[in-house]
């Protein structure tokens, strides 16, 4: 548990350091929402496994406000806190926890906005959307030394039962 809180405070750290430096990182400096769809949900993953020759995402779905819509629910669900605002622009409602097992498409897009490149600290940095492959984002999602993936909000677009597309969110 200590290691995983330690991990938590070095992640908000990185994540702290790089928006201050996010222009020469990653070409654009504007962060975009991601859009939302029919078939979009905003989940967080509790892992991503291979069985049987299948990816599996297994899942808890969330709510996810950005903006305004974020100070809102807020301010409805958090009426007896000093805050009027959401912190950091965001929040996320998860009422109930849950375990969805997901198949994932072997052609899945993938995009990530931050991960762990090489082990090092000094090279991680935010790459907005920055497109892996399915295979690359399970060696990503098993590899926790430096960042946990687990750690981050994901949109995940599912068609017939399937995960189609998976997009990080990015946490300021």
């Amino acid at each position: 548990m200590k290691s995983r809180a330690v991990k938590w405070f070095l992640l908000c750290g990185l994540i702290l350091m790089m928006t201050t430096t996010v222009g020469a990182a990653s070409g654009s400096s504007q962060y975009t929402p991601v859009e939302h769809s029919e078939h979009q949900r905003a989940v967080f993953m509790q892992s991503f496994t291979m069985m049987n020759g299948q990816l599996y995402a297994v899942v808890d779905r969330i709510e996810w406000y950005e903006g305004e819509e974020a100070n809102e629910i807020f301010r409805q669900r958090e009426g007896d806190s000093d805050l009027t605002e959401a912190p950091d622009g965001y929040y996320i409602v998860n009422d109930q926890e849950e375990q969805i097992t997901l198949p994932v498409s072997d052609s899945a897009r993938v995009f990530l906005q931050l991960y762990d490149h090489t082990g090092s600290w000094e090279d991680a940095q935010i790459i907005w959307n920055q497109e892996v492959s399915v295979t690359k984002f399970h060696s990503i999602f098993q590899n926790d030394k430096l960042i946990d993936m687990g750690w981050f909000p994901y949109h995940l677009t599912v068609e017939n039962g399937e995960v189609t597309q998976i997009i990080q969110q990015y946490i300021p």
